[in-house]
């Protein structure tokens, strides 16, 4: 599978070369996202070393771990196995063999590495201050799917503090580049239909690679999530196992809570019947460190400060998609007794494919300023819009709003349809025109953004500055 996307972040980690100090790089993001895959592409023609922490159950002990590691130490250095009690004596002795070599130390998924051992990255940060950064041409990278544990016990660590060179964080991949994984297909295969797949997996590269340019989406997804041995019809499980282990049904439950629509922390509480707490903003934090809910603020258009008003939005469309139509028929599936029909016959379809079309937008945000020619030096905001309804105001919500420092308020209509969009739609931007409390001398350019076509009378209606079909974000130039 050849290697696509990530351009930017591989430049970043070639540029480490020309240093004359050793460097210590972490990278983090969602699993599935391509941390491994990156490192890979970027130590294939390199010395590197590369160690992989064993997944978590209930037999792991430290020396199950200490074990693991010295076999790893064996393979990577074609020499017989060794044995020690304690990491600092394995980080010695790699930091020794390292010395006044060029190469590429990866410790990949290093929350599972040491978990049993609450010395394992103080022993790390000695070996590295004592060893690996006397190496003026070592790169030692941590790599690692639990954000929120590198975050508290790496990134906030004092004892790792002014010794990080990068701290990498991999989102999704950008439409355009999503677009690459339908090969000599892309240009013949509709921008419709890759949207369909892409409702599912998002701009995730392990997902996309499952996809058969040659088969049609609805083939794609029901072999990808409606066989009980396709590759995302478990996937949901292993996410939260993996990252969150004794705490996955707390995580499971919030991400639950938000399938339907973006909600507030107190109403996450009412649906959940919790108590606002910190526990729970902690756990909504984690999320959002792990690549899967978007914390979106609302921003005052005068001040351009941002409101206490936020809410909480299931950014991932695998996890929604699992949710609403996996989830449900989970058993029927595993059992054969699932009988999949077109797209447009699931229960709610239109409406979560309106929620999974926002997503893709929304989180190719850049792309789509491009399209509408907005420097993205000029924005001061931009996201999912809401104001309240007050006394003197009424309740309006924009499915995307970007303000610029020109007083320019670019009001995006994410509208999803099976077939071209009909002259309603005017009446709605109008009706949320009408209803925003714009400040004076501000412009306002309403976009509308669509996947499937718009009619005539929408063209001839004049009121929107923009119309962008969804096309557009797959163009190389994007």
């Amino acid at each position: 599978m050849r290697f696509i996307g990530r351009n930017k972040e591989l430049e970043s980690l070639e540029l480490l070369l020309k240093k004359k100090s050793p460097s210590l790089v972490v990278i983090r993001g969602r699993r599935r996202v391509g941390k491994s895959r990156l490192i890979k592409e970027f130590v294939s023609n390199k010395k590197s070393w590369t160690f992989v922490g064993p997944p978590p159950d209930t037999s792991i002990t430290k020396q199950r771990q200490l074990d693991a590691f010295s076999t790893q130490i064996a393979q990577n250095l074609s020499m017989p196995k060794i044995q020690a009690s304690e990491w600092l004596e394995y980080f010695t002795f790699l930091g020794k063999q390292a010395k006044d070599q060029k190469i590429v130390i990866v410790f990949d998924e290093i929350s599972w590495m040491g978990s049993e051992d609450p010395d394992f990255l103080g022993q790390l940060k000695t070996a590295w201050d004592l060893y690996f950064s006397d190496n003026q041409d070592l790169i030692l990278i941590l790599c690692g799917s639990v954000s929120s544990w590198i975050e508290e016990n790496i990134l906030k660590s004092t004892g790792f503090v002014g010794r990080i060179s990068i701290d990498m964080v991999l989102d999704e991949l950008s439409l355009a580049e999503s677009g690459e994984f339908w090969g000599a297909q892309k240009n013949r295969v509709s921008a419709y239909e890759k949207f369909k797949v892409l409702s599912v997996t998002g701009g995730i590269p392990k997902y996309l690679e499952e996809v058969i340019p040659t088969q049609s989406a609805e083939d794609n997804i029901h072999r990808l999530c409606f066989q009980a041995n396709g590759p995302l019809f478990s996937e949901f499980d292993k996410i939260f196992s993996d990252l969150f282990s004794k705490r996955a049904q707390t995580y499971s439950n919030i991400v639950k809570a938000l399938a339907h629509t973006p909600l507030t922390l107190d109403e996450i509480c009412e649906k959940l019947n919790l108590e606002k707490s910190g526990y729970i903003s902690k756990c909504l934090d984690d999320l959002e460190l792990a690549g899967f809910v978007q914390e979106d603020h609302t921003w005052n258009l005068s001040t351009k400060s941002e409101s206490r008003l936020k809410k909480f939005r299931l950014k991932d469309n695998y996890i929604r998609f699992y949710l609403r139509y996996i989830e449900p028929n989970k058993y029927k599936i595993s059992k054969d007794l699932f009988e999949f029909k077109s797209f447009m016959n699931m229960p709610g379809w239109e409406a979560v494919m309106g929620l999974q079309f926002e997503n893709l937008v929304v989180n190719n945000l850049k792309s789509l300023c491009k399209i509408l020619h907005i420097d993205l030096s000029d924005i001061v905001n931009a996201g999912p819009f809401f104001q309240r309804t007050t006394q003197r105001q009424k309740g309006c919500q924009i499915d995307l709003m970007i303000q610029t420092r020109h007083n320019a308020l670019y009001m995006c209509e994410i509208k999803f349809s099976t077939s071209e969009i009909k002259s309603l739609v005017t009446e709605e931007m109008e009706k949320k025109i009408e209803r925003l409390a714009a400040p004076k001398g501000f412009s306002i350019r309403p976009v509308l953004i669509h996947v499937n076509g718009v009619s005539q009378a929408v063209k001839e209606s004049e009121l929107f500055n923009d119309i962008v079909d969804f096309s557009q974000f797959f163009t190389k130039a994007q």
